[in-house]
């Protein structure tokens, strides 16, 4: 049987890694911007109108001051998103201005650091050098390179920071509007108290679930946790008003 010649063995890699399907999870930051939007939207408002039922305010008046700290917390957590994001897009883009111009003016300081990266990995000098020579005679592969494996930097989405900011401010609204709904419907404050504590400690739990489920953790372990931080916070504001009222 021939050998098989360099252009039939690429034509065989390409069908074995079109018939691989690997299934990672890739939608991490996403998913991060919705926990956080979500996890402060759920604990803020709920502790916010625990605090102001043990103070013995209306059901109106907790619901108004709650749809405003909704309000102003999705604003606030987006705008810190948006920064946060745009943040290390700045980062990124002053690195690799920095790389440039390395690559130009000091070729050799940077062909040594790239076979002092593959040398870590446990490659052989005899192995890395080909590979060294390789990326000179392509800058922008060892530009891309020297920013993943020397920098450890992955090139940001330029719709990122936006994304970021309305995914972290949508969550937060959604977040934040559970713990009210009991406050729209039932005119006594501590009625609707209990009811809040009750359908938001069910949501904790359902975001605690699928935050581990997401993360990689237990999701039980993370159900319990996430509902046990939302009571303390709730139970600390109830207890701080009726220590000032009284």
């Amino acid at each position: 049987m021939a050998a098989p010649t360099l252009g039939n063995l690429d034509h065989e890699k390409q069908s074995l890694l079109s018939q691989h399907k690997e299934r990672h999870f890739t939608a991490g930051e996403i998913v991060r911007d919705i926990i956080i939007g979500v996890s402060d939207g759920l604990t803020v408002p709920f502790a916010l109108a625990a605090g102001l039922s043990g103070a013995n305010a209306t059901s109106s008046i907790v619901l108004t001051a709650g749809v405003a700290e909704v309000a102003a917390g999705a604003i606030s957590m987006g705008l810190g998103g948006y920064l946060a994001a745009k943040s290390e897009a700045d980062h990124y883009a002053r690195e690799l201005k920095r790389e440039e111009e390395e690559i130009v003016t000091v070729p050799d300081t940077e062909a040594a650091e790239v076979a002092e990266i593959l040398a870590e990995y446990g490659i052989e000098p005899h192995e890395y050098g080909p590979v060294v020579n390789a990326l000179r005679k392509k800058p922008q592969a060892w530009l891309d390179f020297m920013m993943k494996f020397e920098l450890g930097l992955e090139k940001p989405d330029p719709r990122r920071a936006l994304q970021s900011a309305l995914t972290i401010a949508i969550a937060y609204i959604l977040g934040g509007l559970v713990p009210l709904i009991p406050y729209m419907f039932i005119p006594r404050a501590q009625d609707a108290m209990v009811a809040s504590v009750i359908l938001t400690l069910i949501a904790l739990l359902i975001f605690g679930y699928g935050k581990g489920y997401f993360t990689g953790n237990k999701p039980f372990r993370s159900a319990l946790q996430t509902a046990l931080i939302g009571a303390i916070a709730s139970a600390a504001a109830f207890g701080m008003a009726k220590a000032v009222q009284a």
